[in-house]
């Protein structure tokens, strides 16, 4: 099912972006009870991207200019029933209040509920801890939801208890104002002490779980980098984040030619240095808060089994 929404745009709404244009009056609506939730900006792109937005009955992309006049009609996916159930999962709680939650989740915990794992994830763990009070702008699988990191990366996430926080939060995360960064050990050792990576991601026709750089048609993707100590056979580097794209940082790495260490998918050994999974961790996380407008940031500690590796490269125990 689908719920169908008309706007015409008045004199003074010409000349918006027709993805700003919409979030302001689906904001409206949502505003005086006749919508549930609004989505978020990029959730809305990813609509229109799809067709289910039309402009005087043709479709047109999210940088079109509105003009007066214009019928502009939406489809929007209504509301399922709640998918996703509570569970009584330990969960280490960073920092929260009424409107938003940090975590920092141990490596092995999935996100959100998908094919394969269909429970367990940080999604029913917050969904009990927080006796079901997550935004809805997600959806219901994903409650809550602003962003999201691999299963095997631990590290630093923030969701969303209210849809006004959520969309606060998504939109930092839609101009780049958060400030995230990851600690990583890589394979081999780079030219450069510090640099940029700016390749475009795509998947990968031939293994459809991977992506890869250098994609012609691609998205943008930009990662920073700086070398923070060498082993041999191994450095350690600090990554931050311009874009938000899957697997980003594994994809750029492994591009460059020096996959994480203990990335399987990307060029990586199972176990290698006693690692479960990829090492790479997201140690910080910055953002206006979406209610006060405070700058909040948080750190996190490198998790056990990734020490446990930078002890036995600075012994000399690899060999």
């Amino acid at each position: 099912m689908v719920d169908r929404f008309e706007f015409s745009v008045e004199p003074e709404e010409a000349d918006q972006r027709l993805d700003v244009f919409l979030i302001s009056r689906l904001g409206a609506l949502q505003q005086t009870g006749e919508l549930d939730s609004a989505p978020t900006r990029s959730a809305l792109q990813k609509l229109m991207d799809g067709g289910c937005v039309k402009v005087s009955g043709e479709n047109r992309k999210k940088n079109y200019r509105t003009k007066p006049g214009d019928l502009v009609t939406a489809e929007l996916p209504a509301l399922r029933e709640l998918e996703a159930l509570p569970q009584d999962i330990p969960i280490n709680v960073v920092y929260e209040d009424r409107s938003l939650i940090v975590v920092d989740k141990q490596k092995g915990m999935v996100v959100h509920p998908a094919p394969g794992n269909p429970d367990g994830t940080l999604v029913n763990a917050l969904l009990y801890h927080c006796g079901g009070e997550l935004s809805g702008i997600n959806g219901v699988i994903r409650p809550g939801i602003v962003h999201r990191i691999d299963k095997d990366t631990s590290g630093l996430l923030v969701a969303a208890k209210t849809d006004h926080a959520h969309r606060g939060l998504a939109e930092q995360f839609f101009c780049h104002s958060i400030k995230r960064s990851y600690i990583a050990l890589i394979r081999g050792h780079l030219m450069e002490p510090a640099g940029t990576i700016d390749s475009p991601i795509g998947r990968d026709s031939g293994n459809r779980k991977r992506f890869i750089s250098g994609v012609i048609g691609g998205k943008r993707a930009v990662t920073h980098y700086r070398v923070l100590e060498e082993f041999p056979g191994y450095s350690l580097l600090e990554l931050r984040l311009e874009t938000g794209r899957t697997h980003q940082i594994r994809v750029h790495l492994s591009g460059l030619g020096h996959p994480l260490a203990g990335d399987e998918l990307y060029g990586g050994e199972r176990g290698e240095l006693g690692l479960r999974g990829q090492c790479l961790h997201a140690a910080t996380l910055g953002f206006q808060h979406p209610e006060s407008g405070e700058y909040m940031e948080f750190r996190s500690p490198l998790p056990e089994d990734f020490e446990d590796a930078l002890k036995r490269l600075s012994r000399g125990l690899v060999k």
